[in-house]
């Protein structure tokens, strides 16, 4: 039997979440998703995720949490990463740091799926090498399940196309996040991992990604500190589907998802 995982691009502030009180249910029925993953970094006002932000989005049928840099932005932080299982950070960040990068979570049905989060280091933190990273939680991972997502939270389409090749036929899908904007390029690659290079976002299209258009034209403009507010026009799910194979773990379909949400 196959697994349909629906994963929810990047939320972004209140309109995201409406968007998946809206239209999550009906996504479910149609793809019959056993599992449901968003990356929800920037649920709560736009940047951070916190405790009650994420109840809300776990009680509309969210199962897991992956995230990435802007995990870090609420104050309370630290303590929610620590205390919520169901939440993932990127796995290559340095020793110590609060959270875990990789989870196996299971359907319904008792299926075991393992999820991998990393982010990218071009145009980004100098973080550890996210592929000899996933080299080694995979070893872990793979004693568990032979299924297993990974969100890549980079900029560069380069650097997630790269993860792609390099883990192609050890995970079932490597999907981009971060830059807020759907890629066209869902395949599946020889080995039959499942590949995006980004899931997009599920927030205001009338916007810069998520945010208030005007200003961060002005700080385009001016070079100046601006502080950005989430837009609410043109709300919109973006996501993908994968299914894959129960046994091998390999992608048998891939999916994007975009739906309008008025």
């Amino acid at each position: 039997m196959p697994v349909n995982i629906l994963f929810i691009g990047d939320i972004v502030g209140k309109p995201g979440r409406q968007a998946v009180a809206r239209e999550l249910h009906r996504l479910v029925d149609r793809y019959r998703v056993d599992l449901v993953i968003a990356n929800g970094e920037n649920a709560a006002g736009g940047f951070g995720l916190t405790a009650e932000t994420a109840k809300e989005l776990f009680e509309q049928g969210i199962h897991l949490f992956t995230s990435g840099n802007h995990i870090w932005d609420k104050k309370d932080a630290l303590e929610f990463i620590i205390r919520e299982e169901r939440l993932v950070r990127p796995a290559n960040y340095p020793p110590g740091t609060p959270g875990q990068g990789s989870t196996v979570c299971r359907t319904a049905g008792g299926v075991k799926v393992g999820v991998l989060n990393l982010e990218g280091r071009v145009f980004m933190n100098n973080l550890d090498c996210p592929f000899r990273c996933a080299d080694r939680e995979l070893e872990l991972l793979r004693q568990q399940t032979p299924i297993i997502l990974v969100d890549f939270h980079a900029e560069a389409t380069s650097e997630k196309s790269a993860l792609g090749w390099y883990l192609d036929g050890r995970v079932s899908a490597v999907i981009g996040t971060h830059t807020h904007v759907q890629t066209a390029d869902e395949r599946i690659l020889p080995g039959g991992t499942a590949f995006l290079s980004d899931a997009g976002m599920t927030g205001a299209f009338e916007s810069v990604i998520g945010v208030r258009k005007d200003e961060p034209i002005q700080k385009f403009l001016t070079q100046l500190p601006s502080k950005f507010e989430v837009a609410k026009k043109d709300i919109r799910l973006n996501g993908v589907v994968i299914e894959v194979d129960e046994q091998t773990g390999l992608a048998q379909g891939i999916e994007r998802v975009n739906v309008a949400c008025g």
